[in-house]
């Protein structure tokens, strides 16, 4: 049988419900495991239910944005303080990495943040090809590029095939979508 290793990368991409969730389950069990796992989310709040379960678990955690605001209705000014703000928590990531602080780094929403362009995929790439060999990397959003694809070794696809906020118009409830 093959040695397992860590060091791998994974990807939770797609249209439909569950890529945080795959990765807060990734999250959970590592933890379970001993490894040390770093949570950094991209474009949102920092007040999820999901941030405060992991810091109880010892799950080192960054969340939270600048402002609140979608990205499609930012001022320039925001958007560049944004941009800032999520390159700044990337290299803080990369440096606590290099550093020996982890054995798994979650990116959460790291490519919508990409996609927004409020994060360089280019500084992303960079990354995962210098980071320690040992270090297990998962990342969530919609819409990876092929390089993104390429560079990882596991890829699954959250598809929605029926949610209530397109039959019915319910929005998300807290504990079930946040």
């Amino acid at each position: 049988m093959a040695k397992s290793k860590l060091g791998l990368i994974h990807i939770y991409s797609g249209d439909g419900k569950g890529k945080t969730t795959a990765c807060v389950g990734l999250a959970v069990r590592a933890t379970g495991r001993g490894l040390k796992v770093w949570f950094v989310q991209f474009l949102k709040s920092g007040k999820s239910a999901e941030i405060e379960m992991l810091e109880k678990l010892g799950v080192h955690t960054i969340s939270g944005q600048p402002t609140n605001k979608f990205t499609f209705i930012m001022t320039p000014e925001e958007l560049a303080a944004a941009k800032e703000f999520n390159t700044k928590r990337l290299h803080e990531a990369a440096a606590a990495a290099h550093a020996g602080e982890m054995d798994l780094l979650i990116l959460d929403e790291v490519m919508g943040s990409i996609s927004a362009g409020i994060l360089e995929e280019q500084d992303v790439l960079d990354f995962l090809k210098s980071k320690p060999e040992h270090l297990e990397v998962a990342m969530s959003g919609r819409g990876p590029s092929p390089a993104l694809q390429e560079i990882a070794d596991y890829h699954t696809e959250c598809m929605m095939r029926k949610h209530p906020y397109e039959t019915s118009g319910l929005g998300g409830r807290a504990g079930i979508e946040f």
